[in-house]
Formats: C-alpha cells, structure tokens, sequence
C-alpha cells in the first residue's frame, strides 16, 4: 500500500484514519513521453523509432486526459479535482510536450507535463485516467470554448470532434506512400470516428467508435513516479518509413492499414474503438521521476 503524498512534505501522504476531516490536499501528477529512454522534445533527434529502427525528429506531441482519479486499497476510485488554469478545466487537461522550436509546428512555446489538482487526504495505491475528451465537450467549437478546448491545432471538424493524442514525427528520409510518392511525416492522431449529427443545427453527435482510452495503473507513487508515452513501444510494430494506404500514418481509421499495431499497443480494438483489456495499454506505463 502506498500512502499517497497528497502534501507537499517529502512524506507525501497523509494516513485515511488520521486525516478523515483533513481538507483536500495539493497533487501534481507528473508526465512524461519517451523515446529510446530519453524525454521526447524538439530538436532532440530520436535514435530509433518503429520495427524498421529510423532516426526521427519530433514534428508534434500532445494528449488530452480526463477522468483522473486515485485509486484506493478497495479498488474505489477518489476523483481528482483538477486546477483550473491554462491546461485545464473542471473536467479535461492536456499534456503538450513540443515547444514549436526546430521542426515543431503548429504548437505554442508554452510546455505542460503536470495534471494538478487536489484530492482528499488518504491512503491510495494506484491511479486511473482516460486520454480522450468526455463525449460532452468532444463535439465544440475551439473557437467558443476555453482552455484547454480552444487550440485549433488538436481539432478535427464539429462533427469528428477533437484530436485525443497528436503524435507527429519525421522519419529520417521520409515516408514512401503506397503509390511510390513521399511524405516527410508519420502522424498518429486518435479521435473518435464514424460520428454523425451536426451541433452547428443543434444535433446530438453520436459517433460508431468512441476510441478513447482507459488507463489503470494499480500502484503509482506521484511522489516518486512520473507517468509515460514510450513511444518505443507505441511503434514497436510499425514501419515509420512506409505508409500502406489511407491517410500517412495513423488517423484513427478502421481500415487504414498502419491503425492496427498503433491501436493495439495503446490498448484498443481498431475495428470497434473500445479497449482490448479493461484499463490496459501498453504504450502507458511508469518510470522513477529523475
């Protein structure tokens, strides 16, 4: 069992029995994404990505997560109350690891690695949470929503909704397309699909695979342990040098050929956009902080 730190002592956590009328305490919950065992960032080349090992240099990588919460000896789940600020509202936050330097596009120079938030004082043991944008806020416009539901660059269209995680990168040499021509980028963008409806004239947005994904770490330690995208293992069975038919990469579509091993290594069925094994996906794991 692990005594969460929801204090800001080295201790950390504060025992359930001792602090029941205790107020909510501060949390930060720190991310990371990796390649080759180093923190992704811009302008820093990445050794080896995907089965065919090619050098690469980050164009884009940011996620949003929902749905944090502490999980408790008993398997009871203590929601987390996020902060309110320029990463996060009341329900979703996003992780933005680029910094629009070198071949990083389309971003901010801003950075965000942290959820924040507070929670109860006690005794906790592991950590869940959703990469994906709740169904309610998925279908908005970034033009008339706040932080951090605004930025255009992770939205797709109202109907499609938002882009869950955008993952570009350059392979060294590019990309060779079915039809023999080139592409400088391999891109993964998660979001859900099939959707039909228009909120633009007030319909319900329903769409066929939600694609959005549960992760459950049954022992985490904010205090020691940070939370990663290793990206080595997110394209482990992927040839970033080739794309073999639909969108370059992977843009969430059922049939595209390069969906099946990204989908699979972050834990969801491609055919139907739900999880393969309750709250498991490889590609998400932890690491001792630095």
């Amino acid at each position: 069992m692990i005594l969460l730190a929801c204090a800001a002592s080295a201790a950390g956590y504060a025992n359930a029995g001792t602090t029941a009328a205790a107020a909510p305490r501060q949390l930060d919950i720190a991310f990371e994404m990796l390649a080759n065992g180093q923190p992704v960032r811009c302008g820093q080349p990445l050794a080896s990505v995907g089965s065919d090992a090619r050098r690469a240099t980050l164009r884009d990588a940011r996620f949003y997560v929902y749905d944090v919460a502490l999980i408790g000896a008993d398997g009871k789940r203590t929601p987390l109350a996020l902060d309110i600020n320029d990463w996060q509202n009341e329900q979703v936050a996003l992780l933005d690891f680029e910094d629009a330097s070198a071949g990083c596009s389309g971003g901010t120079p801003a950075t965000n690695m942290v959820v924040s938030g507070t929670v109860p004082a006690g005794q906790y043991s592991g950590l869940a949470f959703t990469i994906g944008v709740p169904p309610a806020l998925n279908h908005t416009s970034t033009e008339l929503e706040g932080a951090p539901l605004d930025i255009a660059a992770m939205g797709w269209s109202w109907q499609a909704g938002r882009k869950f995680t955008k993952i570009e990168i350059d392979p060294e040499g590019g990309v060779t397309k079915a039809d023999g021509s080139r592409a400088a980028a391999w891109y993964v963008h998660l979001g859900a699909t099939g959707c039909t409806g228009n909120p633009v004239t007030g319909e319900t947005v329903s769409c066929r695979r939600a694609n959005r994904v549960p992760v459950v770490m049954e022992r985490f330690d904010p205090a020691g342990e940070r939370v990663v995208l290793d990206l080595d293992v997110l394209f482990e069975a992927t040839q970033v040098s080739a794309d073999r038919g639909g969108a370059v990469g992977c843009m969430s579509g059922p049939t595209d050929p390069e969906c099946k091993g990204i989908f699979e290594r972050l834990g969801l069925s491609v055919e139907e956009g739900t999880p393969l094994a309750a709250g498991r996906s490889p590609a998400f794991g932890t690491r001792p902080k630095p």
